[in-house]
């Protein structure tokens, strides 16, 4: 008698979103001003981005600060219908409630398999980055390269790879007024004229 056979499960991605962190860079580094809701990251094409960059399956997270109580419910209806899950995580006191819930998210992955792409530009999230590598673990970055904090660079030596949310993952409607280096192999003058 033969035991239950067992079916392998497929690999996925695990898209963590720091969307306060993106939406704050949006804002104070690059426009300088709150964004506008059309120039705001359109985070569907930031989930398709995640699926097709190791061709699989996606788990999308959109972390999101509840502490006061409140839900943008417009704004988690919207990742619902994009199949992201919400997580709505609240704090007693003056805690980073978000970063928290993303940095014990990234040390629970560490015990599971999958691969692993991050949304933020936050150095907080270091120890638990580099904890994920060095395996056959696939891990990413995705931000605006030139805010990212610096000590992601130095860990593409040790297999992270480092994703542009504009250039890379097309999430954006608009071109963005970034002054950044541009490698010629991704360089569309059209986008100029």
């Amino acid at each position: 008698m033969s035991g239950p056979s067992s079916q392998a499960i497929p690999r996925r991605t695990y898209l963590l979103v720091d969307g306060e962190n993106i939406d704050a860079t949006l804002g104070m580094n690059v426009l300088n001003r709150r964004p506008a809701p059309e120039e705001r990251p359109r985070w569907d094409r930031i989930a398709d981005f995640a699926s097709k960059v190791w061709s699989q399956e996606v788990v999308p997270l959109f972390f999101l600060n509840a502490t006061s109580g409140q839900m943008p419910m417009p704004f988690v209806q919207a990742l619902l219908a994009m199949g992201y899950r919400p997580v709505p995580l609240a704090a007693q006191g003056n805690e980073k409630v978000v970063d928290v819930g993303i940095q014990r998210t990234l040390e629970a992955l560490h015990d599971r398999p999958g691969d692993v792409l991050l949304a933020s530009h936050d150095g907080d999230f270091l120890p638990q980055i580099e904890a994920l590598l060095g395996g056959d673990r696939r891990v990413g970055l995705l931000g605006f390269r030139e805010f990212v904090n610096a000590r992601f660079a130095e860990l593409e030596e040790e297999g992270l790879d480092l994703f542009d949310l504009e250039g890379d993952a097309d999430a954006f409607n608009t071109l963005l007024p970034r002054v950044r280096i541009i490698p010629i192999e991704e360089f569309d003058p059209v986008k100029y004229l």
